[in-house]
């Protein structure tokens, strides 16, 4: 199997795509389980907000949702008395001093429970916009005994397409009304939003999977009648078995959203796991995450992602639930797919991306390079398929002098350990089936 790599030849930066849902744990009370420094060490750029009122260690029913710091929904959006920011102001403090940067989604977690109480629809969208204004002045401006974080991305709801218009309201998930009603709550969050803080990047709306008619209608209501409603970046989620899903879904949110005149908005796939499927394999999909595999998953995801042109990949979750393959569930120690995160902050902080071909479709790599004269190489060898043999890769680095290459692996007895040098333009390596390592200049 033969992998190529020029260095001299450029293709782009590389991007975020080791992001994540939600911030690091700290335990409760005298439970002093934390993953705050592995969380740290990480490098992990951006941790998006969605789901952390889920979990009692970032604060419950008290953390981050609108219905958490706007309690009463009748009461003056104008008062800072209105808000209850304390329990969200330690979550983004631990976020932001972990090194990464918030990713706020302004709206509700899913409720999966038959009775809804926070994804009903707001009964004033312009109100419920104003609400939003303060928080951020609260988090970027200072406001009501604030912050100046200059938190850049602010995400208007989450998965309103997630239950199709048939299913009676109170049993949807993440927003009870009608796609018409979610267009113009869309639109009037947006457009007051935008117009309180035009350097913010506004946009959303991280739609589940109807990346066809929904995000046509929703398209259409953005710029119908000669407007354009503010979408910085477009948000949207996949969930799958086969990493190269990921291009073909980066490439039809990408032409939409060119066709509709959002050519300069950014593309972001800021929920994304292993998952076979949510029914019979649900368990399955389960263990893979927390397995070698998934981690290796993680790798080829990021490598296409990249790849793609995605422009940020945020993990789901990162949170202490059953889609979290970073940290045991238990221990909050770091687990196999902890390092595919890691690892590939190794290669986003070289900065630039050069091009890379490989001639088997199991293998998944990623070359950088820095002004500095350091190189890299990410490597994955992901199958969703038993019985595979191990494969002994030829790796062919063009710009490349001679220089003494470190081999990193992730496998079963090794948690990204230097485990190989090497000296010469042409590198042999031998992978096993669901294995990444990382290639460094020394």
């Amino acid at each position: 199997m033969n992998i190529n790599v020029n260095f001299d030849n450029v293709v782009r930066k590389i991007k975020p795509q080791h992001c994540v849902n939600n911030g690091p744990l700290v335990g409760i009370g005298s439970q002093k389980r934390s993953n705050f420094e592995t969380y740290k060490a990480a490098r992990i750029p951006y941790a998006r907000t969605h789901d952390a009122s889920e979990w009692i260690d970032y604060g419950g029913e008290f953390v981050v949702d609108i219905h958490s710091i706007f309690r009463d929904f009748d009461a003056n959006p104008y008062d800072p008395s209105s808000y209850s920011f304390a329990v969200t102001d330690v979550y983004v403090q631990r976020v932001q001093e972990a090194g990464t940067e918030t990713f706020y989604r302004l709206g509700e977690r899913i409720e999966h429970q038959v009775m809804k109480h926070r994804t009903i629809v707001p009964k004033d969208f312009k109100k419920w916009a104003v609400i939003c204004e303060h928080i951020i002045r609260h988090y970027n401006c200072g406001w009501a005994n604030g912050f100046y974080y200059g938190i850049k991305y602010w995400e208007i709801w989450n998965e309103p397409d997630l239950d199709k218009e048939d299913v009676p309201s109170h049993l949807r998930k993440c927003w009870s009304g009608t796609d018409a009603q979610f267009y113009e709550f869309y639109e009037t969050a947006a457009v007051h939003l935008k117009k309180c803080f035009p350097d913010l990047m506004i946009g959303g709306p991280a739609i589940a999977h109807n990346t066809g008619a929904w995000l046509d209608k929703f398209l259409k209501h953005m710029t119908e009648n000669g407007k354009k409603v503010p979408i910085d970046f477009f948000s949207w989620h996949w969930y799958g078995s086969n990493p190269k899903k990921i291009v073909d879904r980066a490439k039809i949110v990408r032409e939409k959203l060119d066709k509709a005149g959002y050519a300069d908005s950014e593309s972001h796939l800021n929920e994304w796991n292993y998952v076979k499927s949510w029914g019979e394999d649900w368990i399955n999909s389960i263990l893979t995450m927390i397995s070698l595999k998934g981690a290796a998953f993680n790798v080829a995801c990021m490598c296409e992602g990249q790849k793609a042109g995605i422009d940020m990949m945020m993990y789901y979750d990162a949170s202490p639930c059953a889609m979290n393959g970073l940290w045991d569930f238990y221990t909050w120690y770091p687990i196999k797919g902890y390092y595919s995160i890691y690892a590939f902050a190794d290669i986003y902080e070289l900065g630039t991306e050069v091009e890379t071909t490989s001639d088997d479709d199991d293998i998944y790599v990623v070359g950088a390079k820095n002004d500095d004269g350091k190189k890299a190489l990410i490597i994955s060898y992901y199958t969703d398929e038993d019985g595979k043999e191990d494969k002994t890769l030829t790796i062919d680095l063009d710009g490349y002098d001679g220089e003494i290459t470190e081999i990193y692996t992730v496998d079963d007895g090794h948690d990204y350990t230097l485990t190989d040098t090497q000296s010469d333009n042409r590198l042999n390596i031998t992978m096993k089936p669901n294995t990444f390592v990382v290639l460094k200049n020394k």
